[in-house]
């Protein structure tokens, strides 16, 4: 019998090089690595919109949003303390009044934005955060909004 020649369908379906099953191993395992870092800044950002969201929904007097010179700091009256927001170099920071020093809750930050809205006499607060993408080819952009109700000032 005659051995199949370059050619032939016997010889077209014959497999793939060593080579070949690597490069794609790398390619997949590169994309895994993407797939779990995208997720890993999911979760983050939802921790981060809840948090904020429980602050909104504690607040005991009126927020404000004062400048500095870093950005605006969005300023939520809790008690007798404070706690403070604010975005810049790519990250949300967060303190409380009382506290020395800010602590980053959510970084790789592309823009943010929080804002009150009134609907028929109801306060309510949106945050608009967008995330960096972690590659150039990323299909959806990661871009979370966040909303919380104000109490009812008594």
């Amino acid at each position: 019998m005659k051995p199949p020649g370059p050619n032939s369908a016997a010889r077209r379906r014959g497999g793939m090089l060593l080579i070949e099953c690597m490069g794609a191993f790398y390619v997949v395992w590169g994309n895994s690595d993407v797939v779990r870092s995208t997720a890993d800044d999911i979760s983050c950002a939802l921790r981060a919109g809840e948090q904020w969201r429980a602050d909104i929904r504690g607040v005991t007097g009126k927020i404000e949003e004062k400048r500095s010179p870093d950005g605006p700091v969005l300023q939520i009256p809790h008690g007798r303390d404070r706690i403070l927001y604010r975005f810049s170099g790519g990250v949300i920071w967060r303190k409380t009044a009382s506290a020395s020093s800010w602590a980053p809750i959510l970084s790789r930050v592309k823009s943010s934005e929080m804002k009150m809205e009134n609907r028929n006499q109801i306060q309510t607060w949106r945050w608009e955060v967008e995330l960096l993408p972690r590659t150039q080819k990323a299909r959806t952009r990661p871009l979370f909004t966040f909303e919380a109700v104000a109490p009812a000032k008594s």
